[in-house]
This record gives structure tokens, C-alpha cells and sequence, in this order.
């Protein structure tokens, strides 16, 4: 890995180098406690350069003020989502705004240039993330017309404008949203042929039906998941998914497949809400899988609370989520805005 001298586009007094055992530690005293929970996850996103042609790829740089660390940045290739790299960094709090992003950004671009050209990767472009202060969300769920990409304009998040100087803009909002007990009136199954059966989060028909879900809702970022895969990262133990029931027109015995899954990723029931996978299969038709994906949220949430994870690709879901927000039935945990460097038509 090579790190660039300094040069003049570096702060006086900074200096950049790999990240190394410990540095976790030594940020953590300056940068303090994250903010929310994306802010938690994304510090995880830092690690060790990746050193063997067999690990994906990743380059880690660490910027030292004095000798001191004061901030990171990483970026790494996904095997999932191989069209963009993930980027992530963050700054002392009181030193932003002297360009310790901008260098460490500019440093690791030149990594992945280096690596594209010699082969070892198929893109340079950049994707990242960042959440909407909860003080800062609407009481009320947007208009119709304001969902998409409206949604995801700039906020008054401080990455705002730091990624729009550096070629990022808006990609895709996800949100976790929790919904409350007995908001959604449960349907009637007796006569309908509906059928509902719990499954082993196993089972290769469940898993066939995670990823085809999948894969069908990330047309913005695209993933080459495979069932293997599928299996590893949505439904495997290390995921802590705990249990799966389905939703189809008619029991398996009868030819019915399935049009909606939920996986539960909590173990034991809380007072918490449990957090859900809601998923339904892609090739209904809309009326069909948005009945299927409200009668299934509704049958989940019979007594309980859940909270599901959604983004606003997922438009079969996310309207019947924003007219329970709108109702206060239910509400938003988390607003997370994704960006990337080769948006169409950015600007």
C-alpha cells in the first residue's frame, strides 16, 4: 500500500498512514460516542488495509495531527454490490473544515485508480451514507411528490455539503421504521385460500424468494447475490435471524408459492419491536404484492410491534409505511441517505 507524501493539498501538520491495531481505540477517545445507530455501524466500516489476493479489497488510512490520530477514512469493495466501492471517514469533531476528509479522500481515490489499472478492481466509483438527525424529520410522512429522489436532496447534515463538493449526490433514502400493535386491520383467512406458514430460515424456497426480493429492489445499486450467498448474509446464524413465516394465495399442497415473507431477526420476544426482513415475491402484479406485503404487516403486527427496514426503491411497501407515519401509527427510527459519485444527470 502506498501512502502520498504531503503535498499541498494537505493541512500543515498532517501527515496519512495505514490504519493499524489499536487506532479504534486512540479515535474513539477524541471522536467520542456515535451519534445514532448508522453512525455505530458505519465506524465498523474501518479496518486493517486488505493485504492477500484472496480478502476483498480495502485500503484504511489513518491522518495524523502532530503525531496524533484525528481522523479515518476507508474504502473497500462489496462482492455483492460490485458496481460502487463503500467510502467512509470521519473527522475530530473540532478539527472539521481544515480538509482532513479531502485528503484522506483524495489519497484512497488514488489507491483504487492504482488498483483499477493494474486489475485488481472493475470500478473507482464511490458510494456512502449518512442519517437525518431525528430533530430534524418531519413530524408527518412527504407527499407522494416529494418522495424518491426529492426526499434525498442536501439536508442540513454537515456531509451534505462535504460529498457534494467532492462529485457525490443523492442515490437512495432507507429508513427503519417501527409500527405499532393492532394498526392494520388483520384480513380474514378462513374462505380465501389464503394460507400462512411458518419455514425454516433454511429452507431453499425461502431463500430462492429472499433473492429474487432482493435483487429485484436494488436496481440502484445492483447485487450479484447469489442463493449461496443469499443464504450466508440474510438468513445464515452469524445474520441472528430467528424464524420465517410466508404468505401464500393457496397452501403448498395446492401449487401455492409464496407472495410475501417475513424473517425475524429478534430471538425472543421484548417489549421492543422486533425487527423484521419484509419481502414479497417480484412477480406479482403491484395490486397483488401490495396486498400481500399489508396482509402479512398486518398479521405480524397483530399484537406486537416491528420494525422493518425499508428503502424507497421498495414501493410496494413504503406507501402503506408513510400512511401509518402520516396517522402516527407508526414511526420513523432512522433516515439514512445514501450517495454516490456516478448519479445520473448529477450535478
Amino acid at each position: 500500500m502506498t501512502v502520498p507524501d504531503a503535498g499541498p493539498q494537505f493541512p500543515a501538520g498532517v501527515s496519512l498512514r495505514p490504519w493499524a491495531e489499536g487506532d479504534d481505540l486512540r479515535l474513539l477517545e477524541l471522536w467520542g460516542d456515535p451519534t445514532d445507530a448508522q453512525h455505530h455501524q458505519d465506524r465498523a466500516m474501518l479496518r486493517p488495509s486488505s493485504t492477500r489476493p484472496d480478502e476483498p479489497w480495502a485500503r484504511c488510512l489513518v491522518a495524523e495531527d502532530e503525531g496524533i490520530p484525528v481522523a479515518a477514512a476507508v474504502v473497500y469493495a462489496s462482492s455483492v454490490h460490485p458496481q460502487r466501492l463503500w467510502f467512509y471517514a470521519e473527522t475530530a469533531r473540532e478539527l472539521r473544515g481544515r480538509g482532513l476528509a479531502t485528503a484522506l479522500l483524495t489519497a484512497l481515490r488514488a489507491e483504487a485508480e492504482a488498483a483499477r489499472d493494474e486489475g485488481t478492481l472493475v470500478t473507482t466509483e464511490l458510494k456512502t451514507r449518512f442519517a437525518v438527525a431525528a430533530d430534524a424529520l418531519p413530524e408527518t410522512a412527504p407527499d407522494a411528490a416529494e418522495t424518491g429522489a426529492a426526499a434525498q436532496q442536501p439536508t442540513n447534515h454537515p456531509a451534505a455539503s462535504f460529498l457534494a463538493g467532492q462529485g457525490f449526490a443523492p442515490l437512495q433514502r432507507s429508513r427503519r421504521i417501527a409500527v405499532g400493535p393492532g394498526v392494520i386491520k388483520a384480513p380474514e383467512l378462513d374462505g380465501t385460500g389464503l394460507a400462512v406458514e411458518d419455514l425454516a430460515t433454511g429452507s431453499v424456497e425461502l431463500t430462492q424468494a429472499v433473492a429474487a426480493f432482493y435483487a429485484a429492489t436494488h436496481g440502484w445499486d445492483p447485487s450479484d447475490l447469489s442463493i449461496g450467498q443469499a443464504q450466508q448474509l440474510l438468513l445464515g446464524p452469524s445474520t441472528g435471524a430467528s424464524g420465517a413465516v410466508v404468505l401464500r394465495s393457496q397452501p403448498k399442497a395446492q401449487g401455492g408459492g409464496i407472495d410475501a415473507f417475513a424473517v425475524s431477526y429478534t430471538p425472543e420476544r421484548t417489549e421492543d419491536p422486533t425487527d423484521v426482513l419484509l419481502g414479497w415475491n417480484p412477480e406479482l402484479a403491484r395490486a397483488d404484492a401490495q396486498a400481500a406485503a399489508a396482509s402479512l404487516l398486518a398479521l405480524l403486527t397483530t399484537q406486537y410491534p416491528v420494525q422493518l427496514e425499508v428503502d424507497d426503491s421498495m414501493d410496494i411497501l413504503t406507501p402503506i409505511l408513510d400512511q401509518l407515519v402520516t396517522t402516527g401509527h407508526a414511526r420513523v427510527l432512522l433516515d439514512t441517505r445514501i450517495w454516490a459519485t456516478d448519479v445520473p444527470d448529477a450535478s
